[in-house]
Formats: C-alpha cells, structure tokens, sequence
C-alpha cells in the first residue's frame, strides 16, 4: 500500500492543511513543503465580487477577513476532499495522490444564530415600493441600520417567524411574529393573539378587547406624541413644548395596562428588554411658509410622511431614530429617553413597509403584518390645517389598513385596533428552542 504523506502550506495568514489518508496526525513541518510551494499553479482561487460574480485571483495569499471557502462550488481534480474550520479559517485538504484544487470564496455575510439554527443574511436590499407577497426571507434576512447597530428583519410571509412566549392574564398562550433583530442583539417581535394553553394553535387577534383611540383630542400637533407637552385640551406654542413628554397619550395608557397585567402581573417582565421605540417627531424645521412647525394648529409633515408619502414611488424606511426626545425606552442607560413607564410600545410605519407592505395606499394581504383589521402604527403622520369650518385641524397617524396597506389619512379620534410590540432580552436568543413555523414555533424552554 502506498504511505501517505501529510503536507503543509501557509499562504498569508490562514493555512491550507494537505493530508494524506483518513485521519489527522501530528502537523509537523515537512521535509518537502519546499517543493509543494513550487507548484502554487496546483491551486487555482476565485474570489466573489460585489456583483456575486468569481474573479480569478492571482493573489499569493487566500481572502482574509470577510471570505468564507465555498465547499459547494470548490472541486479537486483527483478527489481530494476539502474542509475548512469555520473559527480559524484554515484549509484543510485530504489527498491520497497529488491533487490540483479550484478553490471558490464566498463573501462571508453575517448570519443571526437563534437557538442552535443558522439563518443567513442577504447582500442585497428589496425594492420596498413593491408589495412583498413571498417569502423574501427565504434565502436570509435583509439588513439595515438602526441606533444599536445593525437590524436583521424578516419581509413578505415570513413562515418562519413565529414565537410563542408568555401566557395571559387568563393563562392563554400568547403568540407573537417576529420584526427584526436589533443591533443590541434583543428579539423585537409583535403581538399577533392567544392560543389554547400547551398547544401550538393560535387566534390572531390583537392585544385590547376593545378598539383604542390614539387620543381623545386632535385638534394641536402634539396629539401625535406617544407623550406630550402640557395637559390634556390646552394648545401647545412651541414645537419644545408640544414634543415635551410629561402626559401620557390615551393609547399608552392603554398598553400600559395590557402590558402590566398581562408581562409583568403574570411574570415575563424579566423576559423583556428596554430597546428604543422611535416616535418620530421630526420636521423639517422652520420656514417662511410656517410648514413643519410642530405645533397648535401649524400644518406639519412629519419624518415617516417625507420617507413614505411624499417619496411614495422610492420609500426609503429607516430604523434609525432622528431625535433624541422620541427615544422612548423605560431607562436612559438604553440610549433612550427614559420616558416610557414599561418597555412596550408598538410597530412603526418604516418596518410596516421594510415588512412588505409596499409602498404607502398599495394593498397587500399576504405580508406576515397583515391581519384583516385596522390598527395603529407609532408613527406621526402630519398635522391637517384647517381650510374651513367643515374641515377642522387634526392630528394625523400611520396606520394599517384592513386590506394590509400603510395608511397616512388617520385621526388620532379613530377607534381601531392594537398589536403591542416588545423585545426579548438578547440573553435569550441562544437558549430559543423551534424552527419559528406555525407548527413549530420559537420558544424559550424556561417559560
């Protein structure tokens, strides 16, 4: 029988082990690594671009950082077989005979590890004009920029997305849909009903038995506020003063309850971690036209209606939060404003089109944020000036329609629905157990 012989090759900084037979030894230096390093033209690299394309690399040493060895497409002429460390990045390659290898590197993209599932992240960014009517996921989650870092969110169906956590007040399962990863690496995740308790069976429904005002006032700018300046009926002068978060809006009230009564009395408060909730205030500031003043009765836009509305046919939806004030987090030490009483809030207008919505008006009943029925979103929409006696000031919001569209045309007076949305603490995403189907969703074996 022929011995086999075990070879090493160092090229840059990451290795290419050449080994001979079954199993692995000692890696001592060769005596004829010399000669092996005279025949570099037995190993030919292909690197992917930009375009997902493989260029062929002349290069003496192999990708570093940001590569990852395609087992998939790389092929040895004589059957060797390679492997690679997926820490060290070294190379290995089991030979019996001499060997002439096309090595093919993949652009490593980062990847969410959820319990003891891989799901991968694509190089690409979805055209969010278009409604999201598959699972757009499929291949991995789209990524974007929010005020920890990087957000990893799911778009279209999302069959893969559910999570069952908690049981309510009455001791019904509740399940939840997952929005995204957030860049502190918490799980934000929007309620979508109760099931039977112990069963992976579910209603989708909404969190408050009756539908919920945003507020009972409408008619000054700052009734947009998840908060907001001065009591209850009195007119606001300034946009500090409207934008000021010292009473609560009616619709915080609310989920504040729900929230109480149904997190912390029935004990998964500890579950839950305070991540920023973006209000998104912002205007365009000042000008002659006394437009986006953000107060009393001055016709303002507001940031989700300039990224969605006025830019309907190009959306561009943002995670990222413009002011500070909207930072509503329960501490400061979040990065917030530490305004909010409990770590709750609700799903804005930016992830109801990174979703799949599509863009503002368009419907869409097959995106997973569907759910037959109108409900609110957190974000401002405008303020309507008054033109006549007949059409009054008011106060406007983003909400979801019940044909599954982003709507912009929504008093704060409506009675609609409401999902709450929380965030699992990121202690929690290594311990999820479930593949995140309706059959089998996520959890965490400790709840």
């Amino acid at each position: 029988m022929e011995k086999f012989k075990k070879k090493l090759i160092i090229l840059g900084s990451i290795g290419i082990i050449i080994t001979g037979g079954l199993g692995y030894n000692s890696l001592n230096k060769p005596n004829d690594l010399e000669n092996y390093e005279n025949k570099k033209e037995m190993i030919a690299m292909y690197v992917q671009d930009e375009d997902g394309n493989y260029q062929m690399s002349n290069s003496k040493e192999f990708p570093k950082e940001g590569y990852v060895l395609s087992l998939e497409k790389s092929t040895c002429k004589n059957g060797g077989i390679l492997s690679q460390d997926p820490k060290t990045k070294v190379i290995s390659l089991r030979v019996s005979h001499a060997d002439a290898c096309n090595l093919y590197f993949d652009k490593d993209l980062p990847k969410i590890e959820i319990g003891d599932k891989t799901i991968p992240i694509q190089d690409s960014n979805p055209n969010f004009a278009n409604p999201a009517t598959t699972d757009e996921t499929a291949d991995g989650l789209f990524s974007m920029e929010d005020d920890y870092g990087t957000s990893y969110y799911y778009r279209g169906t999302a069959p893969n997305n559910y999570v069952k956590f908690g049981k309510d007040a009455s001791g019904q399962d509740m399940w939840w849909r997952i929005i995204r990863f957030n860049g502190d690496g918490s799980i934000r995740m929007q309620y979508d009903g109760v099931g039977t308790s112990g069963t992976n069976t579910y209603t989708r429904g909404f969190a408050l038995s009756n539908q919920q005002q945003w507020d009972t006032y409408s008619s000054d700018a700052k009734y947009v506020g998840w908060m907001y300046g001065g009591t209850k009926g009195t007119a606001s002068s300034s946009k500090e003063e409207a934008q000021r978060n010292e009473t609560n809006s009616d619709i915080k009230t609310a989920v504040d309850n729900w929230y109480k009564t149904n997190i912390v009395d029935t004990g998964y408060g500890n579950y839950v971690h305070d991540a920023i909730f973006c209000n998104d205030r912002s205007t365009l500031g000042n000008n002659a036209s006394d437009v986006d003043l953000g107060y009393g009765k001055k016709l303002t836009e507001y940031g989700a209606f300039t990224r969605l509305v006025k830019n309907r046919d190009n959306p561009q939806p943002q995670f990222t939060c413009p002011q500070d004030n909207d930072k509503f987090t329960v501490n400061v030490e979040n990065e917030g404003n530490g305004n909010s009483t409990y770590p709750v809030g609700l799903i804005t207008a930016d992830e109801i089109v990174a979703a799949g919505s599509g863009k503002e008006g368009v419907e869409n009943q097959s995106y997973y944020l569907y759910k037959n029925s109108w409900y609110w979103t957190f974000s401002p929409c405008f303020m309507n000036q008054a033109n006549s006696e007949t059409f009054l000031a008011s106060a406007d919001m983003f909400l979801v329609s019940y044909t599954g569209s982003l709507n912009h045309t929504s008093y704060v007076l409506l009675n609609i629905l409401v999902a709450p949305v929380i965030n699992l603490k990121p202690e929690y995403l290594n311990q999820i157990e479930g593949t995140g189907t309706a059959s089998d969703p996520y959890y965490l074996p400790s709840v």
